[in-house]
């Protein structure tokens, strides 16, 4: 099957627009049990106007990330082939996402958010990179760079506590939204959370995640607005964040880490939390679409509860406090700029490869008492790391040098990341498809996650071979959503 039986000439002005919801690692088991219970009805509408899908990723290890598996959404590759691995490292594919073959048939599209993006120029239309992305520059070059720079900073550091962002970033920030979308209630919601956090003194800092989405869909919804595309997507992570964080005060009993009492009366609800501010987004996005535009809802895959290490305490991540830190602390010489990405991953990028060279070696040559501090890969000027440290570290905890010399203090260096996790990738995710004719059909056999991308494409009259592979345009056929 095709996501479009009914071929539409690729400049028909009657093709109908395509919003593609990048709810990232929704899980099709939550997913059900809260609409069962009654708690999603826009995620429950939707689904029942939708053919409704389950996604295989048919993937394993490290090609279960996220960022390879929505490379993979959105080329129609398997990770062998496309090659991507890391956050922030997709810039450097030659394969057209499904934006830029949509692009160069006429059409204007709006990427918001979608992770680990890549582009060609010139695009007809404006592409926002999520907040992990440095490499990959907002399109076109000066549109976002005040709103994209404040919430990198804040995402990529949001438990760093001596992460702080300027004041002239803040402004800067501030005209983009006031230009730019910002809503009466995304400003209530600030001014809730602000008052709740500094005045109340509640443990509400958790909720910031969601705060973010709301100020990512005014954008959206801004320039959806503004210039109509004929091709868009709106990505999130906050809910799967929670998902990593929370499973086990959703699920205490499967977990031999039980959360506090305090704990579970803080966040027993967090995961659901996440569901339910993004059902009201769904409400927002079903509005904006009218009767004429098809809405696509897709996860890229899922999260299951994460049950290794639990006899140790369970797995905690640490990240580097700051870029001084590899001058002052570790002794890292030469221009090179520090790019955290999730959880406890960076990249160190070189100026020159010698350098580089030099780093990779003394970080490799860093040790904690059983293991090596840190994981290093390099790629010509180029450094992905990543802190070996998992479990519960000591207050006295120490980093040495495996040839002798160099002896710190492990929290002088890294800072732990709030929480154990709890949740960890599930190949299985959503992939709901809602045409003008709101016609709903459960198909109960799972599709591959790689025959999303020559999908949509079939839905703007564009062939499935321009972005699979011969074997994959076979395979396109599981996939298909005739016309309505």
């Amino acid at each position: 099957m095709s996501m479009n039986a009914t071929l539409n000439n690729p400049h028909d002005s009657k093709v109908s627009p395509v919003i593609m919801l990048e709810f990232n690692e929704l899980t099709p088991t939550l997913m059900d049990r809260f609409i069962m219970e009654g708690h999603l009805p826009n995620f429950a509408r939707l689904r029942n106007e939708s053919h409704v899908f389950v996604t295989d990723a048919e993937e394993e290890g490290e090609d279960l990330n996220p960022w390879v598996q929505w490379v993979t959404l959105h080329s129609g590759l398997t990770a062998a082939e496309h090659g991507v691995k890391e956050l922030s490292s997709s810039y450097q594919l030659d394969t057209p996402a499904i934006w830029d073959q949509l692009s160069e048939a006429g059409y204007t599209v709006w990427v918001c958010g979608s992770m680990n993006p890549w582009y060609s120029e010139p695009l007809n239309g404006h592409l926002l990179p999520d907040a992990w992305s440095a490499q990959t520059s907002p399109y076109p070059v000066g549109e976002f760079e005040p709103f994209y720079n404040f919430v990198r900073k804040h995402v990529q550091e949001h438990c760093n506590k001596e992460a702080k962002s300027s004041w002239r970033s803040l402004i800067e920030f501030s005209r983009f939204m006031l230009r730019r979308g910002l809503s009466l209630e995304t400003l209530l919601a600030g001014v809730k959370q602000v008052a709740s956090e500094k005045l109340l003194r509640k443990n509400v800092h958790w909720k910031r995640a969601v705060l973010l989405d709301r100020l990512q869909w005014d954008v959206f919804r801004w320039y959806y607005d503004e210039y109509r595309p004929a091709f868009s997507t709106f990505f999130l992570n906050s809910t799967a964040h929670y998902q990593h964080k929370f499973w086990r005060n959703l699920e205490p009993e499967k977990f031999v880490v039980q959360p506090t009492e305090k704990e579970q009366a803080q966040f027993s609800d967090a995961i659901l939390f996440g569901y339910q501010q993004m059902d009201k987004i769904v409400g927002k996005v079903s509005q904006l679409a009218g009767d004429h535009a098809t809405v696509i809802l897709a996860s890229g895959l899922g999260q299951q509860p994460f049950l290794e290490r639990e006899a140790e305490g369970g797995k905690r991540h640490y990240r580097v406090k700051s870029a001084k830190t590899f001058a002052e602390k570790l002794g890292i010489a030469g221009k090179y700029s520090y790019e955290p990405v999730m959880a406890d991953q960076f990249f160190l990028r070189f100026e020159l490869e010698t350098n580089a060279i030099v780093a990779a070696n003394q970080l490799t040559n860093l040790a904690l008492s059983d293991r090596e501090a840190f994981y290093v890969e390099r790629k010509e000027t180029e450094l992905y790391c990543q802190c070996r440290a998992r479990g519960v570290m000591p207050k006295d905890a120490e980093i040495t040098q495996l040839d002798g010399g160099l002896s710190l203090k492990f929290h002088d260096v890294f800072y732990q990341v709030d929480g154990v996790k709890s949740g960890y990738h599930h190949p299985d995710g959503i992939l709901w498809v809602s045409q003008p004719a709101r016609e709903h059909i459960v198909h109960d056999n799972k599709i591959s996650l790689r025959t999303v991308a020559p999908g949509i494409l079939g839905l703007f009259g564009l062939h499935p071979s321009q972005v699979a592979t011969q074997s994959q345009a076979v395979k396109v056929e599981e996939v298909s959503v005739s016309q309505g």
